[in-house]
């Protein structure tokens, strides 16, 4: 399937469903974002996206509405992703439906998810007060008062440069800026990566960062092409790389990328 901006509810005005529709959900392809950066099965890479989703609700059987957080996990090796506004579309349908409990709500929305993606997502549902002991930084050191600058084109592997000397480090920034493909608009994100290597300098890579600022594609695609960049460019022993998206829509979006199939730390950052 093609992705065809004039069948994506993005960018568009579209009424509040009044009642269940999994139907809301638009998958679109991964392999064509993957097509365009090289990337051929088996991937260079494992990984999750992680999705936090703030605008979920239905009723109990008696009528009391609940409300929760959702965290999503979805594999990076699904055929297809949910494109954001469907997503918020789909569980906003769920407002007035009624669940027994937690585990009925979780299994249907589990389900519609799932089979939108072509594998298996993992739901977390959290309580509201949950919220306050989620709010974190980045280990690491930040990057962004390094000597980089936006270098008015689009990013590509040789900004970066790594030196002889062998370091393990984390390192992450809160200046990545990218733009959708379908309206323009701008995405921030706090970027952070852990790698084992030849040394990457920090002010090449926070122009590398910076290059994004008028890019344009989907979140999970502009992670993919950041880890083959750096993969590729400077051959790390290990790197593991993940995007913190800020909230749109009532949902944030955190690709996970690795070298290793472990599971990452599930951070939800202060700014989202």
């Amino acid at each position: 399937m093609s992705m065809d901006s004039r069948e994506l509810p993005l960018g568009k005005q579209t009424p509040p469903a009044t009642h269940y529709s999994p139907g809301l959900l638009f998958p679109l392809p991964r392999r064509e974002g993957r097509d365009k950066l090289g990337l051929a099965e088996p991937l260079p890479f494992h990984g999750v996206d992680i999705w936090h989703a703030y605008e979920l609700s239905w009723l109990d059987n008696t009528d009391r509405a609940q409300v929760r957080v959702g965290r999503f996990a979805i594999p990076a090796n699904t055929p297809m992703i949910i494109e954001s506004k469907s997503f918020k579309l789909y569980l906003n349908s769920l407002n007035n439906s009624v669940f027994d409990d937690d585990a009925a709500a979780r299994a249907c929305i589990t389900r519609d998810v799932s089979e939108a993606c072509g594998g298996e997502v993992q739901l977390t549902l959290l309580q509201m007060d949950e919220l306050d002991a989620l709010g974190n930084q980045p280990p690491g050191h930040c990057i962004d008062s390094a000597a980089g600058r936006w270098p008015r084109r689009e990013p590509d592997a040789g900004m970066l440069q790594a030196g002889p000397d062998i370091r393990e480090e984390q390192l992450y920034s809160h200046l990545l800026r990218s733009l959708c493909p379908v309206t323009g608009q701008p995405d921030w994100a706090t970027v952070w990566l852990h790698y084992r290597g030849p040394a990457l300098d920090h002010a090449a890579l926070l122009s590398y960062i910076l290059a994004y600022r008028e890019h344009q594609e989907f979140h999970e695609q502009c992670v993919e092409r950041m880890f083959r960049d750096i993969h590729s460019h400077c051959q790390p022993d290990f790197l593991h790389l993940q995007a913190f998206y800020t909230r749109r829509g009532g949902l944030d979006i955190n690709p996970f990328r690795s070298t290793s199939a472990n599971q990452p730390a599930w951070l939800r950052l202060a700014r989202q």
